[in-house]
């Protein structure tokens, strides 16, 4: 099968350092080659890839500082995939819904995987006028808020089994993996680490929209003697933080799509403790994986039996659920479906 890849141009493929949805990418692509599909990636010329590169811009816009419109690299990213749209039996789009118009009137068989949030108003609209494109999601939690949407799959994210090395034997710290941003709420994590009087070590990026956030919320917090900000990290040094802490705090407040955070420190076997928001039931096995709480007091308590957990089963339940060999797996049966029925657009 020949499939087409279109990844966001914000980060390379896989990131150099922090990313989801691009790092997602990377690894279905490179799932789908190994399985033996004719693979063609559409992203930054930086990313790195066993399938055909088709590179859009020099290197990943959030590394640009000349970037000044990062619109417009999409939109000639947009018409590189209309001129090559025929020579594909399928394109999967990981760019929201931007190319919605442009799939329509060519009547391209093509799938968009949403991997932001949905409970945005704008996107009623949106959604009303393009009920038709088909769309996947990647938590059933995500989808709520677009009942309209012609969701055609649920298809939860995975990562290699060889990715990261289950670590028995943790040292004594808590980790907090990600952004520091209102959302992410690494404010909890302090909290819950001063309860229980444990250390925590926090790896995350600041971006610049979320700089004054930080100086008024965060900054004084990272001065506690418990906390160690280690800044932004990459997948090289992502094992060994993930795989080393007694649990990974995932304190959202938002309405979580997925939180690749978690899979990636239960393939290592650190247990999670997230906030119930979103997808984090679906996710999580409770008491297996780690706990859903719903209070910093639960969290607390559950941080302390979490400790206790089996971080063996905790890699096995990963290896069942959250591979990418399953995921790619998933996509095929849903590139399949869309080959025979030409896509499920107009023509």
């Amino acid at each position: 099968m020949r499939i087409a890849q279109v990844a966001p141009l914000f980060e390379s493929v896989p990131p150099h350092k922090y990313g989801g949805t691009e790092r997602v990418v990377s690894y279905l692509t490179e799932e789908l080659v190994r399985a033996g599909a004719d693979v063609t990636l559409f992203a930054s010329g930086d990313s790195r890839t066993r399938a055909e590169l088709d590179p859009i811009c020099p290197r990943a816009l959030r590394l640009d500082p000349e970037c000044r419109d990062p619109l417009a690299p999409t939109i000639r990213q947009l018409e590189r995939v209309a001129r090559r749209a025929r020579e594909f039996d399928v394109v999967h789009f990981h760019i929201d819904y931007l190319h919605f118009p442009l799939s329509r009137r060519l009547g391209l068989r093509q799938l968009t995987t949403l991997h932001g949030r949905l409970d945005i108003r704008e996107l009623q609209a949106v959604y009303d006028e393009f009920a038709d494109m088909p769309v996947v999601s990647i938590s059933l939690a995500q989808r709520r808020p677009l009942a309209q949407a012609q969701f055609i799959g649920n298809v939860y994210h995975g990562i290699p089994l060889d990715l990261y090395r289950f670590e028995p034997e943790p040292d004594d710290y808590l980790a907090f993996l990600g952004r520091v941003s209102p959302e992410k709420r690494v404010d909890r994590a302090v909290a819950i680490a001063r309860r229980l009087g444990m250390r925590l070590r926090v790896a995350a990026k600041i971006d610049r929209h979320d700089r004054e956030y930080y100086e008024r919320e965060v900054a004084g917090l990272f001065a506690d003697p418990l906390v160690e900000y280690v800044g932004e990290i990459g997948e090289a040094d992502k094992g060994a933080f993930l795989g080393k802490a007694r649990c990974l705090l995932f304190p959202v407040d938002w309405p979580e799509p997925f939180g690749l955070a978690m899979i990636e420190a239960m393939a290592c076997g650190t247990p999670v403790i997230a906030f119930r928001c979103g997808s984090i039931p679906e996710v999580l096995d409770d008491g297996v994986t780690g706990y859903c709480v719903d209070s910093l007091d639960a969290a607390a308590a559950a941080t302390a039996r979490a400790m206790t957990l089996d971080r063996r089963r905790c890699r096995e339940r990963f290896e069942r659920r959250f591979s990418a060999e399953r995921m790619a797996r998933d996509y095929m049966r849903l590139y399949g479906a869309i080959v025979e029925d030409r896509g499920g657009v107009a023509a």
